[in-house]
């Protein structure tokens, strides 16, 4: 096919990028490790962590791990946020040569059960704050090694101020009790006196597993090598250097972005690591005065963001007190960037924002906004480097240009397939190799791509996934319910909202109650916002619940 996107790519940026440099991510990070080895890599409230305790503390959480008998390829989840030891974890399963299982922490018993159970984690790393969910399934899994992390861990003493004030004054801790539990410190202790076994890796092997939803509404694990996310890291680092190259010394970043997601890992900790650059880790993103008070004590250079993070700092008075002299890069992705919030940060910082596109199952950049823009497209941009974008119908032929279709990708980060669901990946992928996004968008002449509608009935809840039928399945255990539809609806905070048709079977039912039970079973962005009841559904003429209709309705 024609390329017809790289007519408009910035000067310096080639077509195609090489990865073949690297046999696995671990040898790329011990790279990294020893060329930078002075710099800080991370900082988290305050503290600062170099490459060279990074490399140390990394190779002893691997140490563990193999001296727990982990072989090559053993599952490991991390159900962490965005502090220190997070990327200790993560590259220390890499350089035991296990896959991680990245585990949002906010996750509710039912859906951290199905993830362990799905992936057949045999350890996990979880925060004692969120210890008490994995009390209630861990019986019911393959895990047999738990390691538990505090606030405080890896803070010196600060830490334990910390875990003063986050189990006595703040109470965020609950009480658990998990039989066996090592602490995170103690295992970094331990390791130091084990050798780590170094482990011959592939491009091929598997690195991650990004667990995603689906139409069915199973969540499934996007099944991510080391090449693709060689591949993904290598092409974000190409895509920005029209702008970064002009910068002299380390570049800062702002990890505000959970890393547990695919958007923050590749962007921010390995794209970080491969360039010696410093992340600034924020555990609360929520917390914007806090947010802000760690800006300004770092000159940031590069920000990943999603469009309702930008909005909300935007609508502080005291971010505009910041200086932006230093932004080189504003990265919106995760949901779509809207006009008015792009060409105000525009004015007030002087910087873009370089609106992309791209999934858990592309690792995740497919496509993206020049970096060196100073215009708001309205668009997702170009395909990056080693990356097609064919738009195809229902018969995945490829459509004329300027009409819609399915956006399909093809590339080297796109991903090996679902874990264990061969039958899911052949529903994704065509004959020739492209990922069918389930993303409906239009290709104009000059290569730009710009998302008009969804194929799916996905609702994006601030950047997160949401699928109807998971929710559906949620409402639906409520005894007092007899048929409900979830469907998305504009949210001026979030993007989009959950919304839930709801037909009684209890005429007693309340807002309330299946408002509590939802609590009790979602993660806080899929619990419903909004609820009606009705005393029926719209139905085709086999039964099937119309969901176009009641979102069409609501909108």
């Amino acid at each position: 096919m024609e390329k017809i996107w790289l007519k408009n790519y910035p000067p310096g940026v080639p077509a195609e990028i090489d990865y073949s440099g690297y046999s696995s991510l671990a040898q790329l990070l011990e790279e990294s490790f020893a060329k930078y080895r002075e710099r800080t890599a991370y900082i988290c409230m305050g503290k600062g962590m170099t490459y060279a305790q990074l490399d140390e503390r990394s190779r002893n959480f691997g140490a563990w791990l193999q001296s727990r008998g982990l072989k090559k390829g053993a599952r490991v989840a991390v159900m962490l946020p965005n502090v220190l030891q997070n990327p200790v974890s993560v590259m220390g399963v890499l350089r035991a040569g296990c896959i991680v299982v990245n585990v949002n922490p906010l996750y509710t018993p039912r859906e951290l059960e199905h993830q362990l159970k799905d992936s057949g984690a045999e350890a996990i790393v979880v925060l004692e704050n969120f210890a008490v969910t994995l009390q209630a399934v861990i019986a019911r899994t393959a895990v047999k090694h738990v390691v538990v992390a505090t606030m405080g861990d890896l803070l010196g003493l600060k830490g334990v101020i910390v875990n003063f004030v986050v189990r006595k004054i703040k109470k965020m801790v609950p009480p658990y009790n998990l039989p066996g539990a090592h602490a995170f410190n103690a295992v970094l202790a331990e390791g130091a006196g084990e050798k780590q076994t170094p482990v011959a890796m592939t491009p091929d092997d598997v690195a991650f597993l990004q667990y995603t939803g689906g139409t069915t509404g199973v969540s499934k694990g996007a099944t991510l090598s080391n090449r693709n996310l060689i591949a993904n890291l290598i092409q974000a680092e190409t895509w920005n250097t029209p702008v970064t190259s002009r910068y002299q010394g380390q570049l800062n970043f702002v990890c505000a972005l959970p890393l547990y997601h695919i958007y923050a890992l590749t962007v921010c900790c390995l794209m970080g690591a491969r360039i010696g650059g410093c992340n600034l880790l924020i555990p609360n993103p929520r917390d914007i005065p806090g947010f802000i008070k760690e800006l300004s004590k770092f000159k940031f250079n590069i920000l990943p963001a999603v469009n309702t993070l930008f909005n909300a700092l935007m609508n502080h008075p005291d971010f505009a007190k910041l200086d932006f002299s230093s932004l080189l890069v504003a990265n919106g992705g995760g949901m779509a960037v809207q006009r008015a919030v792009a060409e105000r940060w525009f004015k007030l910082t002087g910087r873009p924002i370089a609106e992309g596109y791209g999934l858990s199952e592309t690792s995740p950049v497919a496509t993206s906004n020049r970096v060196d823009t100073t215009e708001f497209t309205g668009t997702i941009g170009l395909p990056v480097p080693s990356t097609e974008i064919s738009i195809r119908d229902d018969d995945a032929k490829p459509v004329p240009l300027g009409q819609p279709g399915e956006i399909c990708i093809k590339g080297p980060q796109v991903m090996v397939g679902y874990w264990q669901r061969d039958d899911e990946t052949a529903k994704v992928m065509t004959p020739d190799g492209f990922f069918k996004s389930g993303d409906i968008g239009i290709m104009d002449e000059q290569g730009f791509v710009r998302i008009v509608d969804r194929k799916k009935d996905m609702i994006l809840v601030s950047g997160f996934n949401v699928y109807p039928n998971e929710v559906e399945a949620v409402v639906a255990m409520h005894p007092g319910v007899l048929e409900v539809a979830a469907v998305g609806v504009p949210d001026e905070k979030s993007g989009e909202a959950v919304k839930i048709f709801v037909v009684k079977k209890d005429p007693g039912l309340t807002t309330e109650a299946l408002l509590a039970h939802c609590k009790e079973n979602l993660a806080g962005y899929k619990i419903p916002k909004h609820v009606e009841f009705r005393t029926d559904l719209p139905k085709t003429n086999v039964g099937k619940i119309l969901r176009r209709a009641l979102r069409d309705g609501a909108n």
